[in-house]
């Protein structure tokens, strides 16, 4: 059986707490975790059982969540673990145990993928230009193969696109059905409108608007091209970053 060593208690407690140094380095783990009654894995799940019930979700939690993961716990093990216990412990213990779960359990070289059902498509180069920060386009219908395009707009936090205006001459106009996570919509001239999955916007051709993820969160919403005579888009100046950060304050 693999034997666990920890130094963290002296490394970083030793000259000012030698006695808990002790107890956690030589105790905690060199007694008690390399105790042969449990195996490894199943201890390295009840601790993190025991850190989620407690609602401890600092580095230990961390710590905790890479040993299970170095000790053969699979990441769809974990996720069963963390779902069934939340029922107990409490549905938001288990969304913080989860958020640092997913970083921890990417495999190597993995990205997270983002985008809700639709995914996340590819980075959005042609529109580099009109967004602030990163964006990725995920086509759901062709152009020339109806005159309704559909795409699913991902946008990375903190990314927004600049203020622009859908032109027609009759009809026209867009569409936006968020699907994962959460934005903002701006009118000009109104308040802004937080977006979560299963908002509709409805924005009428000539109105100036803008619209992006919150600063700590992806966003996605499909983007519906609502047919009419003679459309474009006018795309104009960048949403202040003063408008943008103050909107960062607000839940």
């Amino acid at each position: 059986m693999e034997k666990i060593t920890q130094t963290a208690g002296r490394d970083q407690l030793g000259g000012f707490a030698p006695e808990f140094a002790h107890y956690n380095d030589d105790i905690l783990f060199g007694e008690n975790w390399n105790n042969q009654d449990i195996d490894l894995k199943t201890r390295c799940m009840i601790t993190v059982v025991a850190l989620m019930a407690s609602g401890i979700t600092d580095s230990s939690l961390k710590y905790h969540l890479e040993n299970a993961k170095a000790h053969g716990v699979t990441r769809p093990e974990m996720a069963a673990v963390v779902t069934h216990v939340g029922f107990y412990v409490g549905w938001p213990k288990a969304w913080a145990v989860f958020r640092m779960a997913k970083e921890i359990y990417l495999d190597d070289g993995e990205q997270e993928q983002h985008g809700g059902f639709f995914g996340q498509g590819e980075p959005n180069t042609a529109y580099r230009q009109y967004f602030v920060g990163n964006s990725y386009l995920k086509p759901l219908t062709d152009a020339k193969d109806t005159s309704v395009f559909i795409a699913n707009v991902t946008f990375e936090p903190g990314c927004r696109n600049n203020w622009h205006i859908h032109h027609a001459r009759a009809g026209g106009g867009q569409i936006l059905i968020c699907v994962d996570g959460e934005g903002w919509y701006q009118e000009e001239g109104k308040p802004a409108r937080s977006l979560k999955p299963g908002d509709v916007v409805t924005i009428p051709a000539g109105v100036k608007h803008w619209h992006g993820a919150k600063a700590d969160c992806w966003f996605s919403h499909l983007a519906v091209e609502c047919p009419g005579e003679d459309t474009s888009n006018e795309w104009m100046e960048p949403v202040a970053d003063e408008i943008y950060r103050h909107l960062s304050t607000m839940p």
